[in-house]
């Protein structure tokens, strides 16, 4: 009788292991097949990267984080509080991804993603209503 009460316990554990995944891999497709998506880590300058993908929204970027369960989008940045400082390659023998350092609200913060997000990034804060076009390096 314990056998099988382990046995069981064991696979219930499993199956809600395999559902957990599904779903997660299901919102990361569902995430990255929008229009406006693209692959952004992110980090408080200095800290641990963080995987997700962002999404342009009406004047904010959504980002989420790869691996959640979560319905809402991790962070928001707003395109007008939003500047970028500068950029560099992530690793100088891959000059594909790129690291660019962002200021929201006073805080620096570093975002990693292609040269090609990059480029649909300054163009869409640069298509922002004029306000002040230091925002863009």
């Amino acid at each position: 009788m314990t056998g099988t009460l382990i046995a069981a316990v064991l696979g219930v554990l499993l199956l809600v292991l395999v559902v957990t995944a599904a779903l997660g891999a299901s919102r990361l497709r569902v995430l990255s097949g929008r229009i406006g998506a693209f692959e952004c880590g992110t980090r408080p300058a200095g800290s641990a990267w963080t995987a997700g993908i962002a999404h342009y929204g009406a004047g904010r970027i959504e980002w989420w984080r790869s691996w959640s369960l979560a319905p809402r989008p991790a962070l928001t940045w707003w395109r007008a509080d939003l500047e970028l400082l500068g950029r560099a390659p992530l690793d100088p023998a891959d000059p594909g991804t790129l690291v660019v350092l962002c200021r929201y609200h006073g805080d620096d913060l570093e975002l990693s993603m292609s040269a090609d997000a990059l480029a649909g990034l300054t163009a869409w804060l640069e298509a922002a209503p004029p306000t002040d076009a230091r925002r863009v390096i």
